[in-house]
């Protein structure tokens, strides 16, 4: 954020948009590229930049999109987020996107990358070395980047009212501290991992702004732990999973958005009547899901549209204590690399 917001003054500015924002402005759709962590986060900027700036978003997987014969012209704009900017995929689909001539920004952390050199524009995270392997703070990184941009794309284009505008600069300055109160939590979220370590199976559950969250704890669970999870959008646990719940799986649900909160306790209910472990991320002061859940972590209230900046940490912490409970290599999880630079 550093730089690129000034609550006090009440602007955002990033460079990247900065130059191309009449053209981005008159976009008639924005297509995200991304794999794995990557594109957990553009499923969440395609809600960010839909509500915010109330442009047409797709989000594609972009080992999918090369290979596709993709409806591409010059009115639209690839967005490719990529932590090493060297993924061999995601450069694959700009390079496609540019013989269509859409116009293509990059969202990268390692500067002079591949994708920072080929892209017409972007913007650097500036999250310093990721060296693990599954990506933490390139997540949130990522994701501060888009929602700065989502704003102002909005003000660009007068879809963002002014008073909500300030609203998310002040939520979005706040943030680094309402993440301090969540680390303080360490050792109780410990604690929840030591009593669902020996877990195979466990589901996350999430709506709206926190469906990509709850496929991004599943992720890092299977990432580091090597216990299978899925992440599903709340209202489809219904349609399906319901049926693996019993004593034996943990149910991992965010339940922070204001916005579908009696959706949420109704998930919560019905998985209770069916003997599942329930562990909610809620609002601090949550007295309700606080009642109902075998295990709860509170999380600062804040902006629904920035909720995935601090309902994802819990998810992060859990699944680092759990490997290592289970004698996990965090850092260097089996069969994976830190960049995918090949088919």
């Amino acid at each position: 954020m550093r730089g690129r917001i000034n609550a006090k003054e009440g602007w955002v500015s990033v460079g990247g948009m900065r130059q191309q924002l009449i053209r981005i402005s008159r976009a008639k759709r924005i297509i995200f590229v991304a794999c794995g962590t990557s594109w957990h986060t553009a499923l969440i900027a395609e809600y960010l930049f839909e509500d915010l700036a109330r442009m047409p978003c797709e989000v594609e997987y972009a080992s999918e999109f090369r290979y596709r014969n993709p409806i591409l012209d010059d009115n639209d704009v690839v967005i490719a987020i990529s932590q090493s900017g060297e993924t061999a995929d995601t450069l694959a689909a700009l390079e496609l996107a540019q013989k269509r001539d859409a116009l293509t920004y990059g969202i990268v952390n390692v500067i002079g990358s591949s994708i920072a050199r080929i892209t017409d524009t972007g913007s650097y995270t500036h999250a310093g070395p990721e060296i693990g392997v599954a990506s933490t703070k390139a997540f949130t990184s990522q994701l501060t980047v888009l929602s700065l941009m989502a704003m102002q794309l909005g003000m660009q284009k007068g879809t963002l009212s002014q008073t909500r505008y300030v609203d998310l600069i002040n939520a979005l300055e706040s943030i680094p501290g309402k993440v301090k109160y969540i680390l303080d939590q360490n050792e109780k979220i410990k604690f929840i991992a030591s009593e669902i370590k020996s877990a195979s199976n466990a589901l996350y559950l999430g709506r709206g702004y926190n469906f990509p969250v709850a496929l991004e704890g599943a992720l890092k669970l299977k990432e580091i732990s090597y216990i299978h999870a899925e992440g599903y959008p709340a209202a489809e646990m219904k349609h399906g999973p319901i049926a693996l719940i019993d004593l034996y799986m943990p149910v991992i649900v965010i339940g922070t958005n204001i916005s579908s909160y009696d959706k949420i306790v109704s998930n919560i209910e019905e998985v209770k009547a069916r003997k599942g472990v329930v562990i909610a991320v809620i609002n601090e002061g949550d007295e309700q899901i606080k009642k109902l859940a075998d295990y709860y972590i509170e999380i600062p209230q804040t902006q629904e549209a920035l909720t995935p900046l601090l309902s994802v940490i819990p998810l992060q912490l859990l699944a680092y204590h759990i490997a290592v409970m289970r004698g996990c290599d965090v850092d260097q999880p089996r069969n994976l690399a830190k960049s995918v630079t090949v088919e």
